[in-house]
């Protein structure tokens, strides 16, 4: 089921971004790639690309799903529900953003409670890791990679944005690969899980089936799962965008980890979104649309010589 949080990216650009967009004709879009097998299943992803001369910068897009469920074909379908359906130029998301002149890959990772952390971060990772060693067969550009996600998968994308091999989260495919990222768009993601630890509630129906029974007692699992535990200076430049009114990930967790990345030194642009939840659509949408397009050129630098 789409979630509203997905509509900003379905809006057509606005005039903050006068970059004419590509038509659907213009954008290749290739389903069920496989990129590696892990826990006895085989991990896919889907790729939409532009139809014009590349390489092509590549943002790698994370569903939500509080790291139990969501489907990456919700960012490559256009859709289901007619209103929504009206937003989206007749494209998914990751067209959209191939329209837009990125190619982009929306990915699935493996869930909890089965395959509980560092299971799906190193999943993320290994995307990366694959796109990079297919690059020239898919024309990427494997030295311009953004990490995007919605909710769980905002968590996942400032945890890649965030870590490095150190930090062995990286997995063992593709070793001559490197899973950083140039930036991070984190759209009302977890940062700091040790803030459900006091809630025993929240904490045995989404840390425990996370984190393992060790979610239980302390909150050291919590902070190995947390992308406030591994800011330092020189993390990639960041944009975190949140709404205020949001119950389902509350807006002090972006606030800690904006505050951490300024700490360091970091770069980080923080939009507030007055009024809103989990999501939203409307003129909203628009706006928060150029604004994540800007970061995204700006940082990728996009068209310009490598």
């Amino acid at each position: 089921m789409y979630s509203a949080a997905l509509l900003f990216l379905f809006a057509p650009a606005a005039g903050a971004d006068p970059t004419p967009l590509l038509t659907k004709s213009e954008v290749r879009l290739v389903r069920n790639i496989p990129y590696a097998t892990a826990g006895g299943e085989t991990l896919k992803l889907d790729l939409a690309v532009p139809n014009t001369p590349g390489p092509h910068p590549i943002v790698v897009c994370l569903h939500g799903g509080a790291w139990k469920y969501g489907d990456r074909n919700e960012l490559s379908r256009i859709p289901l529900d007619p209103e929504l359906a009206k937003t989206s130029n007749g494209m998914s998301m990751i067209e959209n953003l191939a329209a837009r002149g990125f190619a982009a890959a929306t990915v699935s990772y493996r869930f909890a409670p089965k395959d509980p952390f560092p299971a799906p971060l190193e999943d993320c990772k290994t995307a990366i890791l694959f796109l990079r060693a297919k690059a020239k067969e898919y024309d990427l550009d494997g030295s311009r990679v953004a990490a995007l996600g919605f909710s769980a998968g905002g968590h996942l994308a400032a945890l890649l944005g965030l870590t490095d091999k150190s930090a062995g989260f990286d997995g063992t495919l593709y070793p001559e690969q490197s899973s950083k990222v140039n930036c991070v768009v984190d759209l009302f993601g977890p940062a700091d899980l040790t803030l459900y630890a006091g809630s025993e509630g929240i904490n045995n129906a989404f840390m425990v089936p996370l984190l393992g029974p060790a979610a239980k007692s302390g909150t050291e699992a919590h902070k190995k799962a947390s992308p406030v535990t591994y800011v330092k200076k020189n993390a990639p430049p960041f944009l975190v965008v949140h709404g205020n009114a949001d119950l389902i990930v509350p807006i002090i967790h972006s606030e800690r980890l904006v505050a951490k990345l300024k700490e360091a030194g970091d770069h980080v642009e923080y939009v507030t979104v007055n009024g809103k939840g989990h999501g939203w659509g409307g003129e909203t949408a628009r706006e928060t649309s150029d604004i994540v397009t800007k970061f995204l050129r700006t940082q990728l630098k996009q068209g310009a010589a490598k």
